[in-house]
């Protein structure tokens, strides 16, 4: 008994050794200008796609060769972008931009590797677009929705820091979700066919004015017609 009492606080003592150890190493590469990859990742493999091939290196730079930084109005999804910033930005992660991107504030913000700069941010910018990209990550969302289906934040916006009060035109969103006429039969009632959201007495209704990418959707609807039964994808 008193062997195995010995055995189980062992075992006890290398787990909590390894939790230890596992919380310094993600600590260390969370903090900003770390830049390296492989303080977290000894071995890229184990996140890699099954086929990919073999990667050299020690940061975002070993990437670039064949994923390209992404474009300004290129909405189409890009998988690369998509997942590794999911992965790093989640609520779990929570890495520092610098880790991947060379950042002077108010000059530049650019990805390592890389000369040309995307954006000039200030130091609340910076705030700002770390917040946006922590919500489009693993936020209860539309914009995480989004995120899940590889739809970076050009896929919806024209510019990389998007305003508190900017909208999403609603061409942009029928260029993924419409045609007009497909989306109306698609989302048409079986039992109130005249309850339609997207075919209203109204005439044509900004998507935005219902769908809200960065906060809590609601019906419009049901401002007026509050006896009706109408739900909403987040």
């Amino acid at each position: 008994m008193k062997r195995l009492y010995l055995t189980f606080i062992a075992l006890c003592t290398l787990l909590y050794l390894l939790c230890t150890a596992a919380g310094a190493k993600a600590a260390e590469a969370a903090k900003p200008g770390n830049r390296y990859c492989t303080t977290c990742h000894i071995d890229f493999t184990s996140v890699l796609p099954k086929g990919h091939r073999d990667v050299k290196g020690e940061d975002i730079t070993a990437c670039l060769g064949c994923h390209p930084p992404n474009t300004i109005d290129k909405a189409e999804p890009n998988i690369f972008f998509s997942r590794i910033h999911r992965a790093h930005l989640s609520s779990k992660a929570k890495l520092d931009c610098t880790v991947c991107h060379i950042w002077t504030p108010g000059k530049r913000f650019a990805l390592r590797g890389q000369k040309q700069s995307m954006v000039a941010l200030s130091r609340s910018d910076m705030t700002s677009l770390k917040n946006i990209f922590i919500s489009w990550s693993d936020s209860p969302y539309l914009d995480s929705l989004h995120g899940s289906q590889n739809v970076t934040c050009n896929g919806c916006h024209d510019t990389m820091l998007p305003k508190s009060d900017d909208t999403v035109d609603g061409e942009k969103c029928l260029k993924c979700h419409g045609p007009l006429e497909d989306l109306v039969a698609k989302t048409a009632p079986k039992d109130f066919p005249d309850r339609n959201p997207h075919k209203s007495h109204l005439g044509e209704i900004a998507c935005a004015v219902c769908h809200q990418g960065h906060g809590a959707s609601s019906v419009y609807c049901l401002n007026c017609h509050k006896n009706f039964k109408m739900k909403i994808a987040r």
